[in-house]
């Protein structure tokens, strides 16, 4: 029991709590990066959603692609492929340069290499934990109506369609755990918000910027936040979730490539 209330209500870590000016300016932050990053991410998938619930087709009658060909030139498709993980991994090194100005750095939020074969154990063992159960409540949702038919990837078979979606699903794991998770949760932390009302903030904002899949697809990933936020804040490791992230992306955007009408719950 003891450690059942530990996990649901850890102790919260020594911080220097911000205050006067430095709170303004980290709610100031917290707003801007939001607004130019997964916030606006977010806002934009309520939006979809609102579209696909306003259409006369149900959810599940209604397909939406991850990763889709961003032009009809083959080399222009794979310069923009390329261009939009850059961007991805552009926001996750922003919020390593405002952990970095505030002091912190990638040891203090747990990038750094002193434990590679622990945290890629960790890693595999989250990709399970999460991805699992994760496609059985996506096929739920789907059969319950609440869930569009998410297809991971529909880009066309080139040569560099397999390498392209391997570094779409290693930039989307580095920007969001490094956001969500490590920066976010940082930074509650010193304005002095409780352990499990921050976890609660940054697991909502992982939902908010999956509802473009459905309802399925907001609660399947907020219920991810909750499970990825806690484990940080216990261990204070962000590589495993960035790893099990970037595992749980391969294996769907990857498999949904290559397996695409082959598995009756792929469409093709």
């Amino acid at each position: 029991m003891s450690l059942l209330r530990t996990w649901l209500a850890p102790p919260r870590p020594a911080v220097a709590e911000a205050d006067g000016r430095e709170r303004r300016l980290l709610v100031t932050e917290i707003l801007v990066v939001a607004t130019v990053t997964l916030g606006l991410s977010g806002l934009r998938s309520l939006i979809s959603l609102l579209d696909s619930l306003a259409a006369p087709a149900p959810l599940a009658s209604r397909q939406v692609a991850i990763d889709r060909p961003l032009a009809t030139d083959a080399w222009v498709d794979l310069a923009a492929q390329l261009a939009s993980s850059l961007q991805l991994v552009a926001w996750g090194g922003l919020g390593l340069y405002l952990l970095l100005r505030a002091g912190s750095g990638p040891r203090a939020v747990g990038l750094d290499g002193t434990r590679p074969g622990r945290d890629a154990l960790a890693a595999v063992g989250l990709a399970a934990l999460i991805g699992i159960p994760g496609l059985g409540f996506y096929l739920l949702t789907r059969a319950l109506g609440i869930n569009l038919t998410v297809v991971p990837s529909v880009l066309d078979d080139h040569w560099w369609r397999v390498p392209v979606l391997v570094l779409s699903a290693v930039a989307n794991a580095w920007a969001e755990e490094v956001l969500v998770v490590g920066w976010l949760l940082t930074v509650l932390r010193r304005l002095g918000l409780s352990e499990n009302r921050s976890l609660a903030i940054s697991a909502l904002l992982r939902g908010s910027y999956h509802l473009y899949q459905g309802f399925g697809g907001g609660l399947g990933n907020v219920v991810m936040g909750l499970v990825f936020g806690r484990y940080w804040q216990r261990s204070g490791r962000l590589w495993p979730l960035v790893g099990a992230h970037a595992l749980i992306d391969v294996v769907a955007f990857v498999g949904s490539a290559l397996l695409a009408g082959k598995v009756p719950f792929l469409p093709r």
